[in-house]
C-alpha cells in the first residue's frame, strides 16, 4: 500500500508498479494529519487484512536558519518529517504487534539526523527520527519487531521542491530565498548533487536488504562517513575534557 499526498505522482507509481503484476494500491494522505494516516491505516487493513512492514518516507526541506525560522515553516517540517513518523509508528505499530508474525519498521531521517551542519528545522527533525528509531528498537525487538533508520546522503529525488504539495494551513513555511550569498551558493551546490545524485531504486534495494537483515542503520554511501567520525571525535573530547573530575554532590 503507497501512500503520498501528491494524487499524481501516487497514481504514476502504481502504474509503474503493476506492470510489474504486483499487487498494488494506493491511499491519499497529508501525513502531517494524524487523523489522514489513520483513514490510511484502516484502508490498508481494509484491503490487505495484515501489515508486517511500515516504511515511513515522506519528507520535506521547510526552514531557514537562524535570523530566518517562522512558526510555520517549524510547524510544516516538524509535522511531516518528525510528527509523521511518530503518528505512523502508534498507528501501525499496534497492528503489527497484533498478528504475532512480527515485522519490521523503517523511518527515513536523513545524514542530516546524524550531522548538522546548520540550525534548519529540517536537521532537528531528522535528529529526531534517529533519536526515536534507536530508543524503539530495543523496546521492539521482545516483541518481534525490528527498527532500522534510514539515513541517506544525497539522493535523486524532488525533495528540494516539496513546497509544491504545502498544504494552505502553513502558508508563509517557504520563504524567499537569497539569491547570492554563501546560503544561495551552498543550496546551488545541493541542487546539483541531488540531481546527479544516487538512484532512489538502489535505495529501495539497500533498504530491502536492511529489513531482512535487520540492521539498525542503513546508510547509502560512505560520503559523510569521516564527518560523523569528527562529530563523534568532538563528542569524546568532551568527556576527555572533564575526566578525572568528581562530581559535586
Amino acid at each position: 500500500m503507497l501512500c503520498d499526498i501528491e494524487e499524481e505522482a501516487l497514481s504514476a507509481a502504481l502504474a509503474k508498479l503493476r506492470l510489474t503484476n504486483a499487487d498494488v494500491d494506493g491511499v491519499k494522505a497529508d501525513v502531517s494529519l494524524k487523523a489522514e494516516i489513520k483513514a490510511a491505516a484502516d484502508a490498508t487493513i481494509a484491503r490487505y487484512g495484515k501489515v508486517h512492514i511500515l516504511v515511513n518516507n515522506a519528507g520535506v526541506t521547510g526552514g531557514g536558519v537562524y535570523g530566518a525560522w517562522t512558526d510555520a515553516a517549524w510547524n510544516w517540517t516538524m509535522g511531516v518529517n518528525l510528527m509523521a513518523v511518530i503518528w505512523g509508528i502508534e498507528i501501525f505499530g499496534p497492528l503489527i504487534e497484533q498478528h504475532g508474525e512480527g515485522g519490521h519498521i523503517v523511518s527515513t531521517a536523513s545524514i542530516a539526523g546524524l550531522i548538522s551542519s546548520s540550525s534548519i528545522p529540517y536537521n532537528a527533525s531528522k535528529y529526531g527520527v534517529v533519536a526515536l528509531s534507536e530508543g524503539l528498537r530495543d523496546e521492539l525487538a521482545p516483541r518481534g519487531i525490528g527498527v532500522s533508520v534510514l539515513c541517506p546522503g544525497f539522493i535523486r529525488t524532488e525533495i528540494l521542491t516539496s513546497w509544491r504539495n504545502l498544504p494552505e494551513r502553513y502558508r508563509g513555511a517557504v520563504g524567499t530565498m537569497p539569491t547570492s550569498g554563501p546560503v544561495a551558493e551552498r543550496m546551488k551546490l545541493v541542487r546539483e548533487r541531488i540531481s546527479q545524485g544516487i538512484d532512489p531504486a538502489y535505495v529501495g534495494e539497500l533498504v530491502r536488504e536492511g529489513v531482512e537483515n535487520d540492521w539498525p542503520y542503513i546508510f547509502t554511501d560512505t560520503e559523510f562517513e569521516p564527518y560523523i567520525e569528527a562529530r563523534f571525535a568532538a563528542i569524546k573530547k568532551g568527556f576527555d575534557q572533564i575526566r578525572g573530575r568528581n562530581p559535586k554532590h
